[in-house]
């Protein structure tokens, strides 16, 4: 995804003079494009996320549209307070990139790994929070954010070769996408996992069981009347996201069968434990906390009752 939002920040950059991008010493071998087409337009600021922020939300108040670009949990988690005493509570066009979204920057340990940084962002209602779940959508979601006038919060993937089958780059503002259709249970997920939660859906459709896997690409607004409508239809969603387990896709998806009186169970399959130093391949992080494809098919037979064949 890196590479398909700086392709698309240079076009949306050659059709906006007001568009820059700063770093906080990161992204080389990335970054390069946006740096020779517009090299009044860029700013490395070095290590200093909070001082990244701040002189975002300066050059913002100038009548600029910043995209401050770090590494997740350096862009989000460091200068939280910056963000929210600064482009949120002012209702600016900062645009904070966080890089390496959950578990893939594996091998650099616990500190790397972006468990929290959607769950905080979501408790300031102001921030436009967009996790794609791919290149594709992430070209979609950067042209279609970069006209709203307040913050926004990216949340994306370092791989570019990623696809989710059947998503096609599709992303609306409070909407989700449909990926499979089926009524015996519903898949949510967030973010590049959701190539687990697809390829869960193919193997239960195996054994008989047909989900919907639905794509839910952004918070604020929340796409609350999808969700709904779509829990409204099945007896069990599972819901799957390389994020900690509060105040995130599940703690969403919770509010509005709760809200709704509806009767489907949720099945929340998230981050649970507190980091151990283990460090590994995003795969195997993945699989260590069980939010692989296995542990999602594991999760549908026993919401069926069909779990080792029973049911």
């Amino acid at each position: 995804m890196r590479k398909a939002f700086v392709e698309s920040l240079c076009q949306v950059a050659h059709g906006n003079q007001r568009v820059l991008l700063l770093t906080g010493d990161l992204g080389f071998m990335a970054l390069e494009p946006f740096r020779t087409c517009f090299p009044g337009r860029f700013f490395n600021v070095g290590v200093a996320e909070q001082n990244l922020v701040g002189m975002a939300t300066g050059l913002a108040e100038a009548g600029f549209i910043p995209y401050a670009y770090s590494i997740a949990t350096f862009a989000s988690l460091r200068p939280f307070e910056f963000i929210r005493n600064g482009p949120a509570m002012h209702h600016l066009p900062v645009r904070i990139v966080g890089m390496g979204m959950g578990f893939e920057y594996g091998h650099a340990g616990p500190t790397h790994h972006a468990l929290e940084d959607v769950a905080v962002l979501r408790t300031l209602p102001a921030v436009t929070t967009v996790i794609p779940a791919d290149s594709g959508q992430t070209r979609s979601a950067i042209e279609q954010t970069s006209v709203l006038e307040g913050p926004v919060y990216y949340s994306l993937g370092k791989d570019d070769h990623l696809t989710v089958s059947g998503l096609d780059g599709r992303f609306e503002l409070g909407r989700i996408q449909m990926v499979r259709s089926g009524t015996d249970l519903a898949i949510l997920s967030m973010g590049s996992i959701t190539v687990e939660a697809v390829a869960a859906a193919d193997e239960l459709a195996k054994r008989g069981i047909r989900a919907t896997v639905a794509v839910v690409s952004n918070f604020h607004p929340d796409p609350v009347e999808d969700l709904a409508s779509l829990l409204s239809t099945v007896p069990h969603a599972i819901t799957l996201e390389a994020q900690a387990a509060s105040g995130g896709l599940g703690a969403l998806a919770g509010m509005v069968i709760a809200s709704r009186g509806l009767g489907c169970r949720l099945w929340p399959l998230a981050v649970t434990q507190p980091p151990d130093g283990t460090s590994g391949s995003q795969r195997s992080c993945w699989s260590r906390h069980g939010l692989d494809r296995d542990a999602v098919v594991e999760c549908g037979m026993m919401a069926l009752g069909r779990r080792n064949g029973g049911g």
